[in-house]
């Protein structure tokens, strides 16, 4: 799995464009930034903190062919970036992204199982 952190104005828009193409950094840069599990929670504090309108993609990379890539990004870290759009269908979960007093994400308790099945 890998995911998207994106405003909910942006996945509406791409619900009604039938594909997810980006947003923001992602349309400057020329491919969609991702994150592997690991990386997600560490984006959100780094790129989104405080942001209230937040949700969180759970897309099945497998779904993504070879528009799937990952590069050196944050620290030399590979990330996943995707060259082109994503379709609908390769996103298994939208979830909201509510922030806690500090500012930090509540990320939702599916992902949290996943951390500890993935270990």
């Amino acid at each position: 799995m890998v995911y998207k952190i994106l405003a909910k104005t942006d996945w509406d828009d791409a619900q009604a464009a039938g594909v997810f193409a980006g947003c923001g950094i992602d349309l400057t840069d020329g491919f969609i930034h991702l994150s592997g599990h690991n990386q997600v929670e560490t984006t959100a504090k780094l790129y989104f903190a405080g942001r209230e309108d937040l949700l969180l993609l759970t897309i099945e990379a497998s779904k993504l062919g070879e528009s799937l890539r990952w590069e050196a990004s944050r620290d030399g870290a590979l990330f996943p970036h995707v060259y082109g759009d994503i379709p609908l269908d390769a996103v298994i979960s939208v979830d909201p992204l509510p922030v806690n007093d500090d500012g930090s994400h509540r990320f939702p308790d599916s992902f949290e199982r996943l951390d500890q099945e993935t270990g």
